[in-house]
């Protein structure tokens, strides 16, 4: 009975984010529903594939396994360089009283990001990833009939940034459609990069391998089933209308300069890396502390002086301490959570979750997925990783204008035009990958 109520909640899901689309679409006559029927097709058989054939189980689990190794690398290093960190434990402070000391964030998982980073430099210098580029836009231009440009960029943005992703189709973009230039930025609002999957992995996973192995698996399917979800949300948003022949459907990958040598590469790999675990964590220091502010404001004065903080106790059962940005963000993102086939007495907890992706980033909404893990349901666990893993938020806008109109200047305008598009379509398409999960686990 419970399977069959998590597949219709999983159905109903998918048929609301479908329907958000075709609401929002520029040319609802337009949509090309063989194009959205095959991306779900897509989809529906990746992820039957990854998470119950067992011979394409064992060979996912086996790469998911590289990245939960990967952490022990960067673990070597960093003891090294700043000395071995413990994590949960309890210590003795200088007065004799015991301290717990959690999980350092600065030195477990930003290490993560810059050592991932120089390894995906290298394997960009030897050539490995673009063949494995080239072999997903291969799948995606024959079943979808996409263009070779938007196929490339969207196969690229499952393995590398949206920032970076644009750079393998550099000589293409000034000659984008707007259709495609939807579904380049779609696609890098709805996955994540390389060098944060790795990062994603320990902090979620912590110290216990197990734990590791089953996010590595969850994050890497999710990370690859929702390239073709972004492509069915962009082409539903802004349905293409040119013709599409043969020479479009070119999957050349132009040479990049990634290094003189090997490690040159390696150098400019770890360059890149740090620039962004700077970012990231000065980021999450800066969003943190505004949330500490904003909760302190609506908890110690609006919820105390009207007497909300008790009655937020008193429905939750204790799940939220107050009237607070958790709180309201739960409330409003709570229906989204239960289409997605999230457990009842988890959609607050899960809304909050996506309230936090949206307006702030992925890795502040896994941060607080960290401390629930133990508070939620297998099942709303799972679905809350998939649906957060995705860089679908309004930062992101204006990363991609500005990073992608820096290298192609002529599409300027349609990129500051299509971002809340991008956003809304990269957002959908992660609920449906969410969606689809939900019903197989």
């Amino acid at each position: 009975m419970e399977f069959f109520t998590g597949l219709l909640r999983g159905m109903l899901g998918i048929v609301v984010m479908l329907g958000v689309c075709y609401l929002l679409s520029n040319n609802r006559r337009n949509i090309n529903w063989k194009l959205v029927g095959m991306g779900m097709a897509l989809q529906f058989i990746l992820a039957i594939a990854i998470l119950r054939v067992p011979v394409v189980k064992k060979l996912f689990d086996f790469i998911a396994s590289f990245f939960v190794v990967v952490l022990d690398f960067t673990e070597a290093g960093a003891n090294f360089v700043l000395g071995s960190w413990p994590d949960v434990t309890q210590v003795t402070d200088g007065a004799g009283a015991l301290v717990t000391v959690g999980y350092i964030f600065a030195f477990k998982v930003l290490p993560t990001i810059i050592f991932f980073s120089a390894l995906s430099s290298v394997l960009y210098y030897l050539g490995i990833l673009q063949l494995i580029i080239k072999g997903f836009a291969w799948v995606m231009t024959r079943t979808m009939k996409l263009t070779g440009a938007e196929s490339l960029a969207a196969a690229a943005n499952v393995f590398i940034g949206q920032t970076e992703a644009p750079l393998v189709i550099k000589p293409y973009l000034e000659n984008m459609s707007r259709s495609e230039i939807m579904c380049l930025m779609t696609g890098g609002m709805a996955t994540i990069a390389g060098g944060v999957f790795a990062a994603y992995v320990g902090f979620l996973g912590g110290d216990d391998p197990a734990s590791r192995q089953m996010f590595a698996t969850h994050l890497l399917t999710a990370s690859i089933i929702s390239a073709p979800a972004a492509i069915v949300a962009a082409k539903m948003l802004f349905p293409e209308t040119r013709e599409i022949d043969m020479e479009h459907q070119k999957l050349d990958i132009p040479r990049q300069d990634v290094g003189n040598n090997l490690l040159d590469a390696i150098s400019r790999g770890t360059t890149d890396g740090l620039r962004l675990a700077v970012n990231v964590g000065a980021m999450l220091l800066v969003f943190t502390a505004f949330i500490s502010m904003l909760n302190y404001i609506l908890q110690n004065g609006v919820g105390s002086w009207t007497g909300l903080n008790d009655l937020v106790v008193q429905k939750t059962g204790g799940r939220f301490d107050g009237f607070n940005m958790q709180y309201l963000l739960g409330i409003i993102f709570a229906p989204f959570a239960w289409v997605l086939g999230v457990h009842s007495q988890d959609i607050l907890l899960v809304g909050q979750l996506l309230g936090l992706k949206t307006t702030l980033n992925e890795f502040f909404a896994y941060a607080e997925l960290q401390k629930l893990e133990t508070a939620m349901s297998y099942k709303s666990l799972i679905i809350s990783t998939y649906a957060l893993c995705g860089f679908a938020n309004f930062a992101s806008i204006g990363i991609q204008i500005g990073g992608i109109g820096a290298i192609a200047p002529g599409q300027r305008t349609a990129l500051t035009e299509l971002g809340i598009k991008a956003l809304i379509g990269g957002t959908v398409a992660c609920f449906l990958t969410a969606a689809i999960a939900g019903i197989l686990v």
